[in-house]
C-alpha cells in the first residue's frame, strides 16, 4: 500500500503521524478536533506546563505540601489549557485562512482545505471557550479576573505577524499567563515569582517557537508575514542563547524569592529543575539546523520535555 493511500482522508500536513483524531475520533468530529491541534498536542503542553510550575512552586513556597486544592488545579488546568488551546489554535486558523492558504506547511488545515466553514468554526470555537470559562469560575475571584483578562493576550496573537517583526512575543504573553493565573488560583494574590515565572515563560516561548518558525521562513517572505526567525535569520543561534540565559536566570530569580523561607532542599530541588531544562534547551541549540524543517520541527516537539523538568522538580519541591 502506497504512502498516500494510507494517509488519512483530511490529515493535516504537520499533525503527528498515526495520532488519535486521525486513527480513533468519530469522522465528523475530526475536522474540529484539527481544529483545535488535537492531532498536534506539543501546543497544550506549552500552555499548561507554566500553569504547573505556577502551581508547584507556590505550593512549594506556602510549604504546606499537596492537597486536594492543587490537586484540582492540576487537574482543572490541563483541562482548561486543552480548551483554551483549542479554542485559541481556532480562532488563529479563521482569522488566518487566507495566509494558511499560501503557505504549504498550513494550506491543509480545516478552514482553506475545505472542511469546516468559517461559521462552524466560530461556533466550535465559543463552545470550548465556554467550557473552559465553566472551568474558571471554579477558581478563586483574583484568578478569575486574570483569566478574562488573558482573552486580550489571545485575540491580538494572530494579527501581530502583519505589524511587527515579532509575533513570537505576542505568543509568549499568551502562552504563559497560566503561571499568573495559577499561581493566583493557589496562593490567592499575584506575586514576583509568578511575574518572574511569566517573563522566564515568554522568554522561552522566544526560544521554542523562533524554532518553529524556521520551517515557514521562505514562505512567510514570499507572502510578508513576519516573524523572529526571519529578523534573527543566521543569527538566530546567538539571538537563542541570550533566550536560553533569560529563561533560566529569571526561572532561578522566582525560585529564590518564592522559596526564600522555605527548606534547603525545596530550593536546591528547584534550581536543579531549572538547570535541567537550561541543559535541554543547550542541547536544542547543539542539534538545531535552521535550514532543516524536520530538525526545526522535532526540536519543536522536544519542548515539552523541556518545561516537564522544572515542573517535575517544583512537585517534588513541594512535597519535601
Amino acid at each position: 500500500m502506497s504512502e498516500a493511500s494510507e494517509t488519512p482522508e483530511g490529515q493535516v500536513a504537520d499533525a503527528v503521524r498515526g495520532n488519535w483524531v486521525d486513527r480513533l475520533a468519530p469522522a465528523p468530529t475530526r475536522p474540529y478536533l484539527r481544529l483545535s491541534r488535537a492531532d498536534r498536542p506539543i501546543g497544550t503542553w506549552l500552555l499548561l506546563l507554566p500553569c504547573w510550575w505556577a502551581i508547584f512552586l507556590a505550593a512549594a513556597s506556602g510549604g504546606a505540601g499537596l492537597s486536594l486544592h492543587e490537586l484540582w488545579l492540576f487537574t482543572g488546568s490541563a483541562i482548561g489549557a486543552f480548551l483554551m488551546r483549542g479554542a485559541g489554535c481556532t480562532w488563529n486558523d479563521i482569522t488566518d485562512r487566507d495566509i494558511d492558504g499560501s503557505v504549504a506547511r498550513t494550506r491543509s488545515r480545516p478552514i482553506p482545505s475545505g472542511q469546516v466553514s468559517v461559521k462552524q468554526a466560530l461556533a466550535w470555537m465559543v463552545a470550548q471557550a465556554l467550557v473552559a470559562f465553566g472551568i474558571l469560575l471554579t477558581f478563586n475571584v483574583p484568578a478569575i479576573l486574570l483569566g478574562i483578562a488573558s482573552l486580550a493576550t489571545v485575540a491580538v496573537y494572530p494579527f501581530a505577524k502583519r505589524f511587527t517583526w515579532w509575533p513570537q512575543v505576542f505568543l509568549g504573553l499568551a502562552f504563559n499567563w497560566g503561571a499568573l493565573l495559577l499561581w493566583t488560583a493557589q496562593s490567592g494574590s499575584l506575586g514576583w515569582p509568578a511575574v518572574l515565572l511569566y517573563l522566564s515563560g515568554i522568554s522561552w516561548t522566544l526560544f521554542y517557537d523562533t524554532i518553529y518558525a524556521h520551517q515557514d521562513r521562505e514562505d512567510d517572505a514570499l507572502i510578508g508575514v513576519k516573524s523572529t526567525a526571519r529578523l534573527f535569520a543566521e543569527n538566530t543561534h546567538l539571538w537563542l542563547r541570550a533566550f536560553l540565559v533569560a529563561t533560566v536566570a529569571l526561572m532561578g530569580l522566582a525560585a529564590l524569592i518564592a522559596l526564600g523561607q522555605a527548606s534547603v532542599l525545596a530550593l536546591v530541588l528547584a534550581l536543579a529543575g531549572i538547570w535541567g531544562m537550561g541543559w535541554h534547551m543547550l542541547w536544542q541549540l547543539q542539534r538545531l539546523d535552521i535550514d532543516d524543517a524536520a530538525i526545526c520541527l522535532r526540536l519543536f516537539r522536544s519542548n515539552r520535555d523541556t518545561g516537564l523538568i522544572p515542573a517535575l522538580f517544583f512537585a517534588a519541591a513541594a512535597l519535601v
